[in-house]
């Protein structure tokens, strides 16, 4: 798994590439967190390279979603193979996670 970084003044963008499972997930947790410690609120989560998720990966989104509710933060995944959509969607998390197709409409959701 490899993970990008990229700060714009409207939102912070996280691009990952490669599988997130139990191994990787760490990764992205420490993403996010600088994320939040740098005070962002709005992060954008590119998922097109994004090949596996396991429970693991799935449980560093969900670890999130209380904190950013109570703290006016958004992420916005986008991009998402259907075979990971689909894990989303079979957990619900689709019901939980702004979750749109392309970049543009995941930084247009971020700007509101």
């Amino acid at each position: 798994m490899n993970i990008t970084t990229n700060k714009s003044e409207a939102y912070f963008q996280i691009e990952l590439d490669g599988d997130l499972d139990a191994s990787s997930c760490l990764l992205l947790d420490n993403a996010i967190a600088n994320a939040i410690q740098e005070g962002e609120k709005s992060l954008i989560i590119d998922c097109k390279k994004l090949q596996y998720i396991s429970s693991a990966g799935l449980g560093v989104f969900m670890s999130y979603i209380q904190d950013f509710e109570e703290s006016k933060t958004k992420m916005i995944l986008f991009g998402l193979a259907d075979k990971v959509y689909n894990v989303f969607r079979i957990l619900g998390l689709d019901e939980l996670l702004k979750i749109v197709d392309s970049q543009e409409e995941a930084i247009q959701v971020a700007k509101i």
